[in-house]
């Protein structure tokens, strides 16, 4: 990304549409608050990156990740998690939730990619700082592809969890569901670190189990915000392949590269290029 890029600041302009919008249509100054804060965040993030000052991405993670685990899931106690979608969709209450989904993780990749996971995640947020950065043997070859199928597992159980509740007419679901917040960020952050070492990547969990990727990979496929190569530059030399912690290939312009739709738009590949022809 360019020095001067006008990019921190359409972010935060589009964050603002979106929380002046949600402001005035559902009459809850909650919104403006939420998505402006979020967007202040992304923009200081990416213009700390685009300034190559030291965790820039890490702090809007952190930021962004701790106030909607926190505060939104656990001071809150709005579920933000996939079952909380769920569960908000079957009420037919458009809120938290559903706004969440629609706006990050439906809408959003359209524009952003997978930036969601890059910049926000709260489940990435902790498995980032294990210490495997990079996906350690050949990248043509080290990802256990089979595995990817988990996460239409993950997606359905979900679903089918809320599903069971509305059909047994359970009561007290908002406790349930907040308490189906915390074990279920337990019970991820367990798996992710699980993962994490056993394949030494940190990402194993986003490749293998995020049920959320079953939103976010056909809707990033459409991005408009991507990492692109200038040929006449590049050299083949193979390191942003290397450093890429989703192993996307870079170098092939096409929509349909290999793992094209994870990319998380993390720019390792771009400080990596020593031709700058990643940008």
């Amino acid at each position: 990304m360019k020095k001067h890029s006008p990019l921190p600041l359409i972010l935060f302009f589009v964050f603002e549409t979106v929380a002046v919008t949600l402001w005035l249509a559902k009459d809850n100054l909650f919104y403006l608050f939420n998505f402006s804060y979020i967007g202040i965040c992304l923009a200081v993030s990416v213009s700390m990156m685009m300034r190559k000052k030291p965790g820039a991405r890490r702090f809007s993670q952190l930021f962004v990740g701790l106030y909607m685990l926190v505060y939104l899931g656990i001071l809150r106690g709005e579920n933000m998690q996939i079952e909380g979608f769920w569960y908000y969709l079957f009420t037919g209450v458009f809120e938290a939730a559903t706004i969440h989904y629609a706006a990050a993780k439906i809408i959003g990749p359209l524009l952003f990619g997978r930036g969601w996971c890059g910049y926000a995640c709260w489940t990435a947020m902790v498995l980032d700082f294990l210490p495997w950065k990079q996906p350690e043997g050949d990248p043509d070859i080290r990802r256990n592809e089979k595995l990817g199928y988990l996460r239409y597992v993950m997606f359905a159980l979900s679903f089918v969890f809320v599903l069971a509740l509305f059909l047994l007419h359970a009561g007290n679901l908002e406790r349930i569901m907040f308490y189906s917040l915390l074990f279920g960020n337990v019970l991820y952050y367990a798996l992710g670190i699980f993962l994490a070492r056993r394949f030494r990547d940190n990402r194993a969990f986003c490749k293998y189990l995020c049920p959320i990727t079953v939103f976010l990979k056909p809707m990033s496929y459409f991005s408009l915000l991507r990492v692109t190569c200038d040929k006449e530059k590049c050299i083949s030399c193979g390191k942003c392949r290397r450093v890429c912690p989703m192993e996307v290939d870079m170098l092939d312009p096409k929509r349909s590269r290999k793992h094209g739709t994870e990319c998380i738009l993390c720019m390792e590949c771009v400080k990596a290029c020593p031709k700058k022809a990643l940008r």
